[in-house]
């Protein structure tokens, strides 16, 4: 049986329910629900080439490497102040800043606008006189996906490839066929098969939803840096997860793939609720601070 604080957890997102708002409804909703990064986090606002972001900065980092964090939303909601916290539990992890960005959203601004962003800021960095290997890409749900297609794009375009991709619950399979999407469909508490196609069609016109720009698994994952993988096997999204691991191993790429039983999409944003929480956020720093150097 699920402890109190999933079952809590999962109720609150069973009452959360976005499917009958409009895109300005659903953003606003999302808005009120940000949560507000630990005490003592700097927040530093910036304009990335025209791009509204942040730097979030946890207490106590000391270095100058930087995530480049990537929010989630299906490519249509989200926004700095949703991602506020996420990056700053991230830059806890990591020891590093996190440069947040509002990039383009959908339906305004459709494929490849959110990629084209994620490119942009990627550059201004490396601009910045920041070597691609203090770089780490990271992201959640379509944040996951949008990293994991900018470092294809990058590598696609002979970009100094950043150290690190880090995709959590990744949204990398725009067709929505993996297994997961039907056999996930009673366990998973916050997304839909439905709400998939809905947003899919939202963000991209079918025929580009095979685009390894849009959809990441339909790449070639050769010459990738290392990617760690995190997903929950009761989400409809976990197999764009396990996919996308197994076909980067075919590739030669070093992929880590880390699978948590029963927790809801994107369990991360419940640190200090849910311990699965708290321990995947842990892991990630692990597996980030054993990266050779």
């Amino acid at each position: 049986m699920a402890n109190a604080e999933l079952e809590f957890v999962n109720e609150l997102l069973r009452s959360f329910s976005l499917a009958e708002l409009t895109v300005p409804e659903q953003r606003a909703a999302l808005e009120q629900t940000a949560s507000a990064p630990a005490d003592g986090t700097r927040i530093e606002p910036v304009l990335v080439e025209g791009i509204p972001a942040e730097w979030v900065i946890a207490p106590g980092v000391d270095s100058t490497a930087v995530i480049l964090s990537l929010h989630g939303g299906a490519y249509s909601i989200g926004s700095l102040a949703t991602n506020r916290r996420f990056s700053a539990l991230l830059s806890s992890a990591t020891n590093c800043r996190a440069l947040s960005i509002d990039y383009r959203l959908a339906p305004e601004h459709r494929f490849p606008s959110a990629l084209d962003d994620a490119l942009t800021s990627y550059r201004w960095l490396l601009a910045q006189n920041i070597d691609a290997s203090e770089i780490t890409l990271a992201g959640n749900s379509a944040g996951g996906g949008l990293a994991l297609a900018t470092v294809v794009a990058l590598r696609d375009q002979g970009v100094a490839l950043p150290s690190a991709v880090i995709a959590l619950s990744p949204w990398t399979d725009l067709t929505g066929s993996g297994q997961s999407v039907i056999s996930c469909a009673s366990t998973d508490v916050m997304l839909t098969a439905t709400g998939l196609r809905t947003s899919a069609a939202t963000y991209a016109d079918p025929e580009q939803y095979i685009n390894p720009y849009a959809s990441p698994i339909f790449a070639e994952l050769h010459d990738l840096p290392p990617i760690l993988l995190q997903a929950s096997r009761a989400e409809i999204l976990r197999d764009d997860s396990t996919r996308f691991a197994q076909r980067a191993a075919t590739y030669g790429s070093a992929v880590t793939l880390e699978l948590y039983d029963d927790m809801p999409h994107v369990w991360h944003m419940f640190a200090g609720v849910l311990p699965d929480a708290d321990h995947a956020i842990a892991a990630i720093g692990r597996w980030f601070k054993a990266l050779p150097r």
